[in-house]
């Protein structure tokens, strides 16, 4: 039995003054991007990466252009040691990158973690302790003035290091559970740890204000943000980061909307992973961005491959529908949202247009790696004609007409309804070819040869059915009025020739292939369809009329069968 009245409010608001990002429409610029897969999306894997996918990770990270990457926790383990260790004394870190570590505000901690870093050409030196009411209760039992003191004698004992060991390092401090703390309180600690760094024009600091725990909704945490960085000190050479955890799952929106309160930077994780429901999804905060026309100064334009990266070193899955990553994002099965889709990209081609804004997808796909056909229109029982059509133009070329790309969805429908399914573009091709392209319905056109007299067109043309063959000579208004005419004639059949479209499929010249489409109309009103391609004209026409007669045959037949 659930019980709400166990649970209460425990963050703790600022003035409402501090809502100045309110008023702000979007971000404007991307932040400083930290990347902490290889330490917090690490230690929350059920089996953490080996030195060699680690190794690869960082490869990865380097490719999508991060700057500053939290490569782990060198005092937690042999192997986050170890791999530091290979980072630095095999020179693979670039000149423009910095390496970030974890500590604790523990002295032998701190003294390994700059073991581990000696050397570093550019390395940032992350260290943190809880500051939240909770924890200050239940777990450390100690007061405010104590908890600030374990800050400050951090920052003495870092500072002191810092300047003993080679390399160049930076600082970054955390009052972790940031929103489980009392912001005057958040704020004293972090002024009293910045007096000790001293930051200046050449020594700036990271104050990071960690959503270790999301406990509000989103605009609280903005406005303690806005708190933060108007009332710390030395604020003009201080980069106030993000570390956003998901638990309430709105981590996206909490950095989103801290960005406008006046934050610098932002660490996260490539697909949200992180301890609990995850750290804040890097991609999808960067690709927001970039909807917007922002660049985010990252490279997602290889989305599968970082999937494919991602799955491999973490042995985690990518859910199909994360944002911008998932397999099926930028797919529509609805009809409705499948005839807009494409509709839209007719439009875009139609009118050269170079800004996106196309229905139902809010950036293009194949900006970051992804494919119209394969990864746009997908075809099911719930698909309609406009993406079923559109499907077999992208990917085959072939446009058919209204009334029988209509017709051609239903039997597409039929097929993936019956079999539970999911129709792959070659298979909504193969139903295309067995139902309508070139049949054979028992008779062919095996010669013909036309004459033009002003506005009449006569032809010669010879039949073959059941390997016997008729001449005929018949006329019509055009090569394939003749022709029809000539085959209503020699079949002693009734219909009307509806509909006609043609166009050229690739090439050009005399090597490209025309593609045509006729309806046959019954009395009744009942309409048969038909394709037909060759690279002459006169012959893809008379192969689609071929096909259309003889699915009305068929039809015929069928009724023929039902009375006996």
């Amino acid at each position: 039995m659930m019980d709400a009245t166990k649970y209460h409010v425990g963050y703790f608001p600022v003035d409402t003054k501090y809502t100045k990002w309110v008023k702000k429409d979007h971000i404007e610029k991307p932040p400083i991007w930290c990347s902490v897969d290889m330490r917090d999306g690490n230690q929350s894997l059920i089996v953490p990466m080996s030195l060699e996918e680690k190794l690869e990770y960082f490869k990865v990270l380097l490719q999508v252009g991060f700057k500053e990457i939290e490569v782990g926790f060198p005092a937690a383990s042999e192997t986050e040691f170890a791999f530091l260790r290979t980072l630095i004394d095999q020179k693979m870190i670039p000149d423009d990158v910095t390496v970030q570590v974890l500590t604790q505000c523990r002295e032998h901690i701190i003294r390994k973690t700059f073991e581990a870093c000696k050397g570093a050409p550019s390395a940032i030196v992350h260290f943190y302790n809880s500051t939240s009411l909770a924890q200050r209760e239940q777990v450390f039992k100690k007061s405010k003035e104590e908890i600030k003191q374990i800050a400050v004698d951090g920052a003495k004992l870092v500072k002191k290091l810092a300047a003993e060991y080679e390399g160049n390092f930076r600082f970054e401090y955390s009052p972790e559970s940031f929103t489980g703390t009392e912001p005057d309180y958040a704020l004293d600690v972090c002024n009293a740890v910045l007096d000790v760094l001293e930051p200046g024009p050449d020594n700036n600091v990271i104050i990071n204000l960690p959503v270790t725990v999301e406990m509000s909704s989103p605009h609280i945490y903005a406005s303690q943000i806005e708190y933060m960085s108007e009332n710390l000190k030395y604020r003009e050479y201080v980069t106030l980061s993000l570390h956003p955890h998901n638990d309430r799952g709105t981590g996206v929106a909490d950095t989103e909307l801290a960005l406008l309160a006046g934050a610098d930077r932002v660490e996260g994780t490539l697909f949200g992973n992180g301890e609990r429901t995850g750290n804040v999804d890097i991609i999808t905060l960067a690709l927001n961005m970039y909807s917007h026309g922002v660049d985010p100064k990252l490279d997602f334009s290889d989305m599968p491959y970082l999937v494919e990266e991602y799955e491999k070193c973490t042995r985690m899955h990518v859910y199909e529908r994360a944002p911008y990553a998932g397999s099926l994002v930028f797919a529509a099965f609805s009809g409705s949202h499948q005839d807009a889709i494409a509709k839209g990209m007719k439009y875009r081609k139609k009118n050269k247009l170079h800004e996106w804004n196309v229905p139902y997808i809010p950036i293009d796909p194949q900006d970051i790696g992804r494919t119209y056909d394969g990864d746009v229109i997908r075809v099911n029982s719930q698909s309609g004609k406009g993406g079923i059509g559109y499907m077999l133009e992208q990917t085959y070329g072939y446009s058919l007409p209204a009334k029988m790309r209509e017709e051609f969805s239903y039997i597409c429908k039929e097929v993936s309804d019956h079999e539970h399914k999911e129709l792959k573009p070659n298979e909504v091709f193969k139903i295309f070819s067995n139902n309508y392209l070139n049949l054979d319905s028992g008779i062919k056109i095996t010669d013909f040869d036309f004459v033009r007299n002003n506005e009449v067109v006569k032809v010669l043309i010879t039949f073959e059915k059941d390997g016997e063959e008729t001449e005929l000579a018949s006329k019509g208004n055009g090569a394939l009025n003749a022709i029809n005419n000539a085959l209503k004639e020699f079949t002693g059949e009734e219909y009307t020739l509806e509909v006609f479209t043609q166009h050229s499929m690739q090439g050009a010249g005399s090597q490209s292939v025309a593609a045509s489409y006729i309806g046959l109309q019954r009395e009744d009103g009942s309409m048969y369809w038909g394709a037909g391609t060759n690279t002459d004209v006169v012959t893809a026409s008379a192969n689609a009329l071929l096909s259309a007669f003889h699915n009305m045959m068929m039809k015929k037949d069928k009724n023929k069968d039902k009375a006996e």
